[in-house]
């Protein structure tokens, strides 16, 4: 016997529940569906054995499932313990021409939400496909709220137990999964964007990728055909349509990174975005409904920035529905230590350096530092320290940055004398050789080839230094910039 006809599977829409009923009476199947199409809103979707139902659990995703006892291949009781191992959400109703009590009380201990005899008053079973919903509604409810507290400890690779970071935590978990327009401030490399990913990862929205487009980086009609996009023809060089950041960023997320640098024409159309949910591309004469949640950051003053003429208020009140404010270094120093060591261990994995650690003075070095770039700059300068580091302790020496090379040279020499001769020159010849690269490399700004001709070698040979010394190029030109 063949069920009714049903419509194609398509990925789940979370707009409307979906029932998924089970039965080898196609009279039945018939009732049920007219019945409850008429006083539910859910999908319905019938099939008429055990082993069809099961492979709609994979791919329609029921959040209800009610289904006979007496059905062909899996039975109902199987096909109940399978789906229950699958998804103990799920609300499986079972129902019976042939029930008997025995078999009530087994369908209930293995976890049906409840159970039916035919025939059955319709009334009673509408309300309990209802309150089956509400059931599923709340597990699954609960099921989120458990897995954002078990990653709320250190949402998207932050590192830190201070008050002020725990408060950017608790902040970040509340709100993600909203679609409030948030604005995250903070000093250069306090990890702006990571906090817009942690918005973004906890979000219902996570199954797109976040768009981010940084409006300092752009001319303004370059920024501006970016984000809204334009149509065919609509100017010289415009030979094909192009989508723009916010049509790429339906149904997700946008990072407007440095927010204050947009020039204020831009504003004006940023803000009709945020006020009609809608834009218009170069080119168009109709307007464009999207769904996009937005977020924006800034280093900047942006009320200092308005008082300017810079930046228009009225967008700074519609971005500015709630603010994260991440916290700079200088602000949490008792979290340095730890984020230091995350950062160790992440390069000692990277740069195979595994019995790298640091010494307690390089520890308090690092607590006492100004960190102007904040992150980004003690990142590279531990990167900086693995990559250069002599032996397998990290000192306060290996810390010290190339921009202050005065204070290095008061770092004092090891002590060789306890060691045997042949080991004391090789070890003073190591660090001799370290020493001299590193020096020539920070002049040349880590161009191997300016290095090299200062040095009276030859590239290849000064190459070959390097890697003996286990000394990397692209650290040198990371360090020169650490100071951004």
């Amino acid at each position: 016997m063949n069920a009714p006809k049903t419509p194609p599977h398509s990925p789940k829409d979370t707009t409307l529940p979906r029932l998924l009923i089970v039965d080898d009476d196609h009279d039945m199947l018939v009732m049920l569906r007219t019945v409850i199409s008429k006083k539910c809103r859910c999908e319905i979707e019938v099939t008429d054995s055990g082993d069809k139902a099961w492979d709609l659990v994979d791919l329609w995703r029921p959040d209800i499932i009610l289904t006979d006892i007496k059905i062909p291949g899996l039975d109902g009781l199987s096909l109940l313990h399978h789906v229950k191992q699958k998804d103990p959400t799920v609300s499986v109703i079972v129902m019976t021409g042939y029930g008997t009590i025995e078999i009530a009380v087994r369908a209930l201990r293995e976890g049906a939400y409840d159970f039916f005899e035919k025939p059955f008053d319709n009334d009673h079973l509408l309300h309990t496909l209802q309150r089956s919903l509400e059931r599923t509604e709340l597990l699954r409810e609960n099921r989120s709220l458990q897995q954002k507290l078990a990653g709320q400890e250190s949402p998207a690779g932050f590192i830190g137990k201070s008050q002020k970071l725990n408060y950017v935590f608790d902040l970040i978990n509340k709100v993600a999964d909203t679609d409030v327009t948030l604005l995250i401030c903070g000093e250069s490399g306090t990890g702006k964007e990571l906090a817009a990913q942690a918005l973004h990862q906890l979000s219902s929205r996570r199954t797109k990728p976040m768009v981010a487009v940084n409006c300092a980086a752009l001319p303004e009609h370059i920024l501006e055909s970016e984000l809204f996009g334009y149509a065919k023809g609509s100017f010289t060089g415009a030979t094909k349509d192009k989508k723009g950041l916010f049509l790429e960023a339906n149904g997700s997320t946008i990072l407007l990174d440095e927010i204050g640098d947009m020039p204020i024409a831009l504003q004006t159309k940023l803000l009709r975005v945020l006020q009609e949910k809608e834009i218009m591309p170069l080119g168009h004469t109709k307007p464009i409904q999207i769904d996009v949640r937005v977020l924006a950051s800034t280093n900047l003053d942006l009320e200092t920035k308005i008082q300017q003429g810079l930046f228009r208020e009225d967008l700074f009140y519609r971005l500015n529905v709630v603010t994260i404010t991440m916290p700079s270094l200088k602000e949490i120093p008792e979290d340095i230590p730890l984020l230091a060591q995350h950062l160790l261990h992440t390069f000692q994995k990277e740069y195979s350096r595994p019995d790298l650690k640091f010494t307690p003075a390089a520890l308090q070095h690092l607590v006492t530092q100004p960190w102007k770039g904040n992150v980004r700059e003690l990142q590279n300068v531990v990167k900086r320290a693995v990559l250069l580091a002599p032996g397998d302790n990290i000192s306060e020496c290996d810390l010290i940055p190339p921009a202050q090379s005065d204070t290095a040279e008061k770092c004092p020499c090891p002590d060789l004398s306890s060691l045997p001769y042949n080991q004391a020159k090789e070890e003073a010849v190591t660090l001799f050789s370290r020493k001299y690269l590193t020096k020539a490399m920070e002049k040349a700004a880590g161009n191997v080839t300016v290095a090299a001709r200062q040095s009276g070698l030859g590239r290849q040979s000064f190459q070959r230094l390097l890697k003996r010394y286990d000394l990397e190029a692209s650290a040198f030109r990371d360090a020169s910039e650490s100071s951004v």
